[in-house]
């Protein structure tokens, strides 16, 4: 009896339960460790892991993002690199408070501030890591290896501090300002939002708006008209009305008359279709005044406040040129409320009159408003209505479907109005912003200067407050006497235990906010050095995390370099990769990524998000257990999904079955081929790259060239190139070699000519193995180590050096092959059987048949 040198296979085995064991494996021998701890320090690739949420579990979309970060970082470290991959978690943030408030049963600030704010970010901190334990479950059975116990959480106080040091410098740069503007706002969360929060995933939402057209009464006529006139102007958003302040015209507008009633409407010659196809519709009879105005007939001119709340302000309730006025939608004015608009707010403020927003925190009227005081905006549309008709300021309502901004927490609509905030002053720098970008490989490489370089060159400055709870403390504080003015920015817990003269133990409120001490700038000795209310907005915290994981520059100060790799899904052009961008830029002069990779959005097969709420989607650890990580695993990386396209993935998980069918089983079944034979014929194989046979020759120079290919497209960032260049091998391999070889693997004579056939297999295992291992981990690490190849897993070995091969002779046998599929083509659509002789065949090919060899000739008339 023969010696078995390699274990028995199986030619159907379970492979979720082969992964199982290997993950057993690493974990028992601390593989990943081994990889990391091989490498030296003085090579390094650096990768930054963006942090997740962890107060829900893992969806297919942090999967993907995982795969893909697992199959480089794991791919670089076969180059020999040190790639650290410490893992790290987003703790602050209306996620985590929105959490903590349904669970309470609390809702909104007063809720908040009564049920305690220690309570309230204790029971924060406890629940945010809820899922913790169970993202480690996820992230370890998808044959992701990333360092667990040596996290950092953006709620760690040494994170904080580096979030501090960083608000510090930029503020000393001259970069940081407090402001009152006009921000997007959720009243549901009661907080302003930053400008780019309202351009994420989703944020626009349909939304059907009451809109109405308000007949505004001017106090002093165009010359041209006697009887009363009214300036026309269409709004969404009718509860604005009631803190009217002026009237927007454009410049280069022309505007026509239109007698009703005996009252003069007056609007933009572009509105003039509209306005009559309403009067004939409404049976309102109207008059062609045939008068033509120009800006400068209108501008100035006064006009009578709808509401008395606020008729005394100053400069107020005129008409006014604007270069935003346009004639293309609306009448061609534009009714302004500069509490509650940007271009509102900055046209009031450049004629003198004040900002007026009455509203609290809920989005609820305050006391200004006395008869609507205590009810929501979005609740007093009708009542605003009713009032324009009853005074005879009305003229139409519609309804209107447009998309408009949402809370990205709450899914409600959001508000724009006056707030005062921190901003970093991004329209400073963005020039710099967009020279760095361009040193930078982005994947897909059109994002670059569209998405991307235009987000840049349009940026604003940032709101980075937030008027909130937990999270960390802006570190400014301001005297309480406007008298004696004095603010303080603190960038180090050193700097705080010294003015303060308490050990600072935590720097969450409200421990922070009991930190006060007399102003230095107060000869009376009475004002307060107070801390400013507010808390970062968590996007700062999350672009802070290159710095503020390793506790720059209090520790570490050595410094930290510009990731060579980061992925994240496309919208976070508009997220996380802004904020890193910013602040890179800001504090350091550089770009904080080399290359980024921007993946796109698993859907279902209609084209749908996963939800709960449709039922559309598997748990993801039940596809695990059925099929295994591989398969979904090679299904994303050989996908479109890569390069900012959509996979569609459906339920019944057939699209991952297909990839176990047609891929993994294909690896497996060349395997299981050769440790079936070789154990029966007790070979022990070698590696040998030096062969007689032609086919030989051809199938290890095809094994370099496939290994060669591989590495092209990795180091491009190309995994879907990888993968559809390792399909094509194992077709060659298992359909080509094996099968015109299975007589000598067969036959009972242990000559050199069967020992070179084992052999070829081993050595394509042993190079091809290590070019595949990034792209799927599990199936590659059994066969690896079934082959008992020297080092013990395939994830220590280093990516196989390339090889010389030939390519004429590739170029040679693969036209045979093209020669011979053609002819099963042709054979399979004319019915003719794969054993009936064909009598002649005709080849039209630029690649001269004569330069084939009668070696070469011979194969193909065996195969066809």
């Amino acid at each position: 009896m023969n010696m078995k040198h390699y274990p028995d296979t199986v030619s159907n085995p379970d492979f979720s339960s082969l992964e199982k064991e290997i993950i057993k494996f690493w974990q028992e021998n601390k593989v990943f460790e081994q990889s990391v701890g091989k490498r030296s320090k003085d090579s390094c690739f650096v990768f930054y892991d963006g942090p997740p949420f962890a107060n829900g579990l893992p969806h297919y979309g942090h999967l993907l993002t995982g795969f893909i970060k697992d199959a480089f970082a794991r791919y670089q470290t076969m180059l020999q690199k040190r790639v650290e991959r410490r893992f790290g978690w987003d703790c602050h943030g209306l996620p985590a408070e929105m959490g903590a408030e349904k669970e309470l049963g609390i809702s909104g600030r007063t809720e908040i501030e009564k049920f305690g704010i220690e309570k309230f970010n204790n029971h924060c901190r406890t629940s945010v890591m809820r899922f913790s334990s169970e993202w480690e479950k996820y992230v370890n059975r998808q044959a992701r290896w990333v360092d667990f116990h040596n996290d950092y959480k953006t709620m760690d106080k040494s994170f904080m501090e580096s979030v501090m040091w960083a608000f510090k410098q930029l503020y000393d740069k001259g970069l940081v300002y407090e402001s009152v503007r006009v921000v997007p706002y959720s009243w549901a969360c009661e907080t302003p939002l930053s400008n780019f929060e309202t351009r994420l995933d989703n944020a626009y939402r349909e939304k059907t708006s009451k809109a109405v057209t308000v007949a505004f009464e001017l106090l002093e006529n165009p010359q041209q008209f006697k009887s009363v006139c009214k300036l026309l102007a269409w709004t969404t958003t009718p509860w604005t009305l009631l803190s009217n302040l002026a009237l927007a015209i454009g410049k280069d507008i022309e505007y026509c008359a239109v007698l009703v009633n005996g009252e003069i409407y007056v609007f933009a010659e572009s509105y003039l279709e509209k306005f009559i196809s309403h009067c004939e519709q409404s049976n309102i009879p109207y008059e062609d005044c045939n008068i033509k105005l120009k800006a400068n007939d209108l501008a100035g001119l006064s006009y009578k406040p709808l509401f008395d709340y606020f008729k005394d302000t100053k400069n107020a309730f005129r008409v006014f040129v604007a270069d935003y006025v346009t004639g293309e939608d609306g009448t061609g004015v534009v009714h302004t409320a500069p509490g509650f608009g940007e271009e509102d707010f900055y046209l009031c403020q450049s004629h003198g009159i004040p900002v007026i927003c009455p509203i609290d925190n809920s989005g609820k009227f305050t006391a200004e408003v006395s008869d609507l005081a205590g009810v929501h905006v979005f609740d007093t549309n009708d009542t605003v209505i009713k009032k324009l008709k009853e005074q005879g300021n009305w003229f139409k309502t519609e309804q209107y479907i447009h998309n408009y901004p949402h809370c990205w927490r709450t899914d409600t609509p959001l508000i724009y109005r006056t707030m005062p905030s921190w901003y970093v002053a991004v329209t400073k720098f963005k020039g710099r912003m967009v020279e760095l970008n361009k040193r930078v490989n982005w994947i897909p490489n059109h994002i670059r200067d569209g998405q991307f370089g235009k987000w840049l060159e349009e940026a604003h400055d940032w709101s980075i407050s937030r008027n909130r709870f937990w999270g960390t403390p802006i570190p400014v504080w301001q005297s309480d006497d406007a008298r004696y003015p004095r603010v303080d920015v603190y960038g180090s817990i050193e700097e705080l235990e010294r003015d303060f003269n308490v050990k600072v133990d935590d720097l969450h409120r409200p421990f922070i906010d009991t930190l006060m001490r007399p102003n230095p700038d107060d000869p009376t000795g009475k004002s307060v050095m107070r801390r400013v209310p507010d808390v970062f907005d968590c996007w700062f915290e999350s672009g802070s995390m290159p710095f503020a994981q390793v506790h720059y520059p209090f520790e570490n100060k050595e410094g930290f370099e510009s990731a060579d790799f980061i992925t994240e899904y496309i919208a976070q052009t508009r997220g996380w990769f802004y904020t890193l961008f910013v602040l890179s830029t800001a504090l350091f002069d550089r770009e904080p990524f080399k290359n980024c990779i921007c993946h796109g959005v698993v859907l279902d097969v209609k084209g749908q998000k996963l939800s709960k709420r449709l039922n559309n989607y598997a748990d993801p650890m039940e596809v695990f257990d059925k099929y295994g990580s591989d398969a979904l695993r090679f299904l994303m990386l050989s996908s479109s999904i890569v390069c900012s396209g959509n996979l569609l993935l459906d339920k019944e998980g057939n699209s991952i079955r297909d990839v176990l069918k047609n891929v993994i089983k294909p690896i497996w079944n060349g395997y299981h081929f050769f440790t079936m034979y070789a154990n029966a014929d007790g070979i022990k194989a070698e590696v040998c790259k030096d062969y007689q046979s032609t086919i030989d020759r051809y199938m290890i120079s095809k094994c370099f060239e496939a290994v060669e290919s591989i590495q092209t497209s990795m180091n491009s960032y190309n995994s879907q190139e990888a993968c559809k260049i390792l399909i094509d091998f194992f077709e060659v391999l298992n359909n080509w070699y094996i099968r015109r070889n299975r007589e000598r693997f067969w036959k009972s004579d242990l000559d050199q000519d069967k020992t070179d056939a084992y052999n070829v297999l081993y050595t394509v295992f042993y190079y091809i193995l290590r070019a595949a291992a990034p792209l799927l981990p599990l199936i590659t690490e059994t066969i690896w180590q079934g082959l008992k190849y020297e080092e013990t897993s395939v994830h220590l070995a280093n990516f196989p050096q390339l090889e010389k091969f030939d390519s004429q002779l590739i170029a040679k046998m693969d036209l045979v092959r093209e020669i011979c599929n053609s002819a099963f083509s042709i054979r399979n659509t004319f019915n003719i059987r794969i054993r009936q002789p064909l009598g002649s065949m005709i080849v039209y090919h630029q690649f001269s048949y004569d330069s084939l060899k009668d070696e070469y000739q011979e194969i193909i008339r065996d195969e066809v």
